[in-house]
């Protein structure tokens, strides 16, 4: 099993930017999928961007779409969540989670390492 560490987030006015970094320590990197997720109190989790090593899929949420970015490097064993035009509902805790041949195609997957959390917070 892989251990998941995240960085990089903090605070940024509306309309600013942050990247995200996730560093998976182990085996294989090149055949996991690679997702980040966010958590707001009193809401539900939600997928925010998804990368497959193994594949090259890419999936992002209907309101990230052209404002985030997901990239993998596979010499680093990181991957990366740039993220531009923040707006304030972007707020939230930010989860990167890899899984062993996870393709991408859904958000839901059943084995995955989880990171501790990177807290984003964008003011207006």
């Amino acid at each position: 099993e892989v251990q998941v560490v995240e960085s990089g987030g903090g605070l940024v006015q509306a309309g600013g930017s942050l990247k995200l970094s996730c560093v998976v320590s182990g085996d294989g990197f090149v055949d996991y999928g690679i997702a980040w997720f966010r958590v707001v109190p009193g809401k539900d989790r939600e997928g925010v961007s998804c990368i497959s090593n193994e594949n090259g899929n890419t999936k992002y949420r209907d309101s990230v779409k052209g404002r985030f970015t997901t990239s993998s490097d596979s010499v680093r064993n990181t991957v990366y969540l740039q993220m531009n035009s923040l707006k304030p509902e972007d707020t939230a805790v930010y989860y990167c989670a890899a899984g062993r041949r996870w393709g991408c195609a859904t958000w839901y997957y059943p084995q995955r390492s989880w990171g501790q959390g990177t807290q984003v917070t964008v003011s207006s």
